[in-house]
């Protein structure tokens, strides 16, 4: 079923994510526009190009015509439709690609603003479904801007922005793909009783039960045989691919219950949106 998204909430969202990524990125140095980001092959100055080149898209301008086919990082067609305007803007300054993200960012937002519920709650084609409305389009947008701003922060040695509303629309991105964590990515067997309890600034607690598939559920049918606990930006890390699990597991993961099927877990929990 297609997903309303009550468009007084995400504009403001939309509004204060590209209000903190220009206030991050609007001191940098060229040589810290140049810092290696997390992801493969991205600086940082790449990070704000793929966010302003999604958005120039989105405000009509047409893709460039630029291949990406050589890049071997590049896992579907959304990604590699998000790369073109990367490797566009490669050639730019980091003053530059910021100036492109401050105008799209002000034009984009005008935009939404203008629009109605109505307008939100249409069809549109999304990165997870061609069968989504165009309000669960700018959410994920925002999920995938509060992403590359983390990305950015951890770059650069700065803290992550503990904004409780930010994180709490970007975990309802994540929460739809539980059951396929736990049951493909993880693999998980059937029987088993899953809790994931995420602690800091926003706090959940996720259920989830292995039958013939697994389920995200409200309660367990018995106790859980399978425990993971960590901070909430830890799990953003993970479940979007942002680190070597084994790197934060040891000393930002507590494991509970069968320890090797945890572990299973907390090393497999990176997913594609």
């Amino acid at each position: 079923m297609p997903t309303i998204v009550a468009k007084e909430t995400i504009v403001p969202l939309l509004a204060e994510e590209w209000a903190a990524v220009a206030e991050m990125c609007s001191t940098l140095q060229e040589s810290e526009f140049m810092m290696q980001s997390c992801l493969p092959g991205w600086t940082v100055k790449d990070q704000l190009s793929h966010i302003a080149g999604i958005e120039l898209m989105l405000n009509g301008v047409r893709a460039p015509e630029v291949d990406v086919t050589h890049l071997t990082h590049l896992k579907n067609d959304v990604a590699r439709m998000g790369e073109v305007w990367v490797e566009d803007m490669r050639s730019l300054s980091g003053a530059e690609v910021l100036q492109i993200f401050l105008d799209v960012t002000t034009e984009r937002l005008a935009a939404l603003q203008a629009m109605t519920q109505e307008q939100f709650d249409a069809p549109s084609w999304t990165p997870v479904s061609a069968d989504e409305t165009y309000g669960r389009f700018m959410r994920i947008r925002h999920y995938d801007t509060f992403m590359h701003e983390h990305d950015i922060r951890q770059a650069l040695g700065l803290e992550d922005r503990a904004d409780p509303a930010a994180i709490g629309s970007a975990l309802l991105e994540i929460e739809p793909s539980l059951g396929y964590i736990v049951g493909r990515k993880a693999g998980l067997p059937e029987g088993s009783r899953i809790r994931i309890d995420l602690t800091g600034e926003v706090q959940r607690t996720y259920l989830v039960e292995v039958t013939d598939r697994a389920r995200v559920v409200d309660n367990l049918s018995a106790a859980a045989s399978v425990e993971v606990s960590m901070p909430v930006m830890v799990f953003f890390r993970l479940t979007g691919g942002r680190c070597e699990p084994s790197e934060v597991i040891a000393e930002q993961v507590l494991l509970a219950g069968d320890q090797e099927l945890a572990l299973q877990l907390a090393s497999n929990l990176s997913f594609t949106l």
